[in-house]
């Protein structure tokens, strides 16, 4: 069955032109990267609570320390999966990606249409004028100044207005794709897409979730995911429970074999 699913697979990739691709954290674990949700995540402790805006102005300390040690990975590197994503690109294949992850690790991997739904950990940003800090200097403030959370680049009343806030979208907060352009924009590159490929996420976790229902009708959506997602047996879904790694090695074909 496993053999015959990724043969239909590799298929539909080589019969495509404009796959987009959807990624979570399980493309990430292969790289070392522990992921939100699953049994063995770090997230058991009230995840929507510890990465909650309120939770961030409430305890920026105690938030950083949690970002820096947790969320931050600059010494990861990227997988088969990734690697495998920037050649298609790099081939005409693909032509977005678009994550649930924060590390960078598709850009790391030469990924250029990168849309990263929910930011980045590589900067972060003052509240108040918006001058960016690189995740490296918060780190330096961390470890040689007391407030080293608030912007000193400008001035205000109140000085929770000019706090330094990683560039990740938390729970209670809003990015720059979660406006009324920017989910458009997403929704209008699904639409074009001739096939959906979606890795490493169980697709629960609204609005994110929703994307595969905008793809145009009959267009393919393969998943590749060890553990479940609402769409696993929805009309035009193919599904491989397994490893992101080894099973896009092996649906990895020649897209111009060579002339015999």
């Amino acid at each position: 069955m496993e053999s015959s699913m990724i043969q239909t697979c590799t298929n539909l990739i080589k019969s495509a032109k404009n796959i987009v691709v959807l990624t979570g954290a399980g493309i990430s674990t292969e790289s070392g990267i522990k992921d939100f949700r699953s049994q063995t995540g770090i997230y058991q402790m009230a995840p929507e609570y510890i990465l909650s805006l309120d939770y961030f102005y409430n305890n920026p300390k105690a938030f950083y320390q949690f970002a820096v040690g947790d969320l931050y990975h600059p010494e990861a590197q990227p997988n088969k999966g990734h690697e495998i994503l920037a050649k298609w690109e790099e081939d005409g294949k693909v032509s977005h990606i678009i994550t649930q992850n924060i590390d960078g690790l598709h850009q790391k991997a030469g990924s250029k249409n990168v849309i990263e739904f929910h930011g980045t950990m590589k900067t972060a940003s003052c509240q108040n004028c918006y001058k960016v800090y690189k995740t490296e200097e918060m780190i330096d403030r961390l470890h040689s100044m007391d407030d080293f959370y608030i912007c000193n680049h400008c001035s205000t009343s109140n000085k929770k207005d000019r706090y330094i806030k990683p560039d990740v979208v938390l729970f209670g907060d809003t990015g720059e794709w979660f406006s009324k352009d920017g989910f458009n924009e997403i929704l209008t590159i699904i639409n074009h897409a001739d096939c959906l490929l979606v890795l490493g996420t169980s697709l629960k976790v609204t609005p994110f979730s929703t994307f595969p229902q905008y793809r145009s009708e009959g267009t393919p959506l393969i998943i590749i995911n060890k553990g479940d997602s609402p769409y696993d047996q929805t009309k035009y879904s193919y599904v491989i429970h397994d490893s992101i790694g080894e099973t896009m090695a092996k649906i990895n074909i020649p897209l111009n074999p060579p002339q015999s």
